[in-house]
């Protein structure tokens, strides 16, 4: 499906990457992955608790497509995982990933078997988000290549043989999304960002798998995840890999262009497609003034129509504080209004 915006929202829409700050009262909370507070049954009752929570407050602060806040995983990408077969997430092994410049290397799962679907992951998160939320909910999954990236392969020795399972996976994943009402998927994949040379040989493959029998609309977040002010992780830029992922069925592109700077005139290439524009630093800066955000949407505007603009922070929120995400939220809330006012 390309750009078609099967949703329904205003011109110049407003929406989040996916995550938000846990409640403290909820889990103890580090850069990639969170440590819960509660166990069993009060472990399920504080989640829901934290997600009616967030599902207000996005409502409040005035956002036109909500997010869970993803306040149910330990890890995005774990959380996923553990509905899949082949997968061992307990027993871990150390890998170099992410930061191609820096001997970065952390514990990851590990791959031991065939990749298969044996459960859904978010279709209850789903229905759960929507029956207290009056507004559309969209449901986010990482991409197959940011799953070969982030797990450590001990059974296919074939990268794009298991990223092609990961995508099987995952389309079973996002058809029953779409069966049970969810206008927009998410597929996220800042390992393209860094690996576009495997974008060519199997990645855009991988995509379009992912996407088999979707009629909803889709977006793929491109990451390049450098927060609290770190440099570029890597030497890759947009323009190549968006001329590539043109060729795939995705119906549009999450973008950051608060903190990398790039000039909005590459959204001119996207054409018919949804723009998920990165206006706003998700890291732990100070709120940008209202006129610096509303000159940004409005250079984006030149390049691409208000129907298919949405507004968003460059990236997820969960690493900053619960007040300062939702300054930041207001801004671009506030932003969007003045916006529409002119057009």
């Amino acid at each position: 499906m390309t750009g078609q915006n099967l949703m329904n929202l205003p011109p110049v829409a407003t929406t989040t990457v996916g995550s938000f700050p846990r409640p403290t009262w909820l889990a103890d909370h580090k850069r990639s992955e969170a440590t819960f507070r509660l166990e069993g049954a009060q472990l399920r009752e504080g989640q829901d608790d934290a997600t009616i929570v967030i599902l207000q407050e996005q409502e409040m602060l005035g956002l036109d497509l909500l997010t869970d806040g993803e306040q149910r995983r330990t890890n995005f990408i774990h959380y996923l995982l553990a509905s899949m077969e082949g997968f061992d997430l307990i027993h871990r092994r150390s890998k170099s990933n992410f930061r191609r410049r820096l001997n970065y290397a952390r514990l990851v799962p590990k791959v031991v078997g065939q990749v298969r679907r044996r459960t859904s992951a978010l279709v209850e998160d789903f229905r759960f988000a929507t029956a207290h939320a009056s507004r559309p909910v969209k449901m986010g999954v990482p991409g197959p290549m940011t799953v070969v990236d982030s797990t450590y392969d001990e059974f296919y020795g074939d990268e794009a043989a298991l990223a092609m399972d990961v995508a099987c996976a995952l389309n079973g994943e996002l058809l029953e999304l779409q069966a049970a009402g969810c206008g927009l998927v998410q597929i996220d994949e800042p390992a393209m960002t860094r690996y576009h040379e495997k974008v060519a040989d199997y990645g855009l493959r991988a995509l379009n798998r992912c996407l088999e029998g979707l009629t909803i609309s889709s977006i793929i977040h491109l990451c390049y995840g450098y927060p609290g002010g770190e440099a570029l992780q890597h030497e890759y830029e947009y323009p190549q890999l968006l001329s590539l992922l043109m060729e795939s069925r995705v119906g549009g592109f999450s973008l950051e262009f608060a903190r990398s700077g790039y000039n909005p005139q590459i959204l001119g290439m996207l054409r018919d497609r949804l723009v998920m524009y990165g206006c706003v630093d998700p890291g732990d800066s100070p709120v940008e003034p209202l006129d610096v955000l509303v000159n940004r949407v409005r250079a984006a505007l030149k390049y691409v129509s208000p129907e298919r603009l949405l507004l968003a922070p460059d990236c997820g929120l969960m690493t900053i504080s619960r007040d300062l995400a939702l300054a930041k939220v207001r801004l671009l809330v506030e932003a969007a209004r003045e916006v529409r006012r002119s057009l």
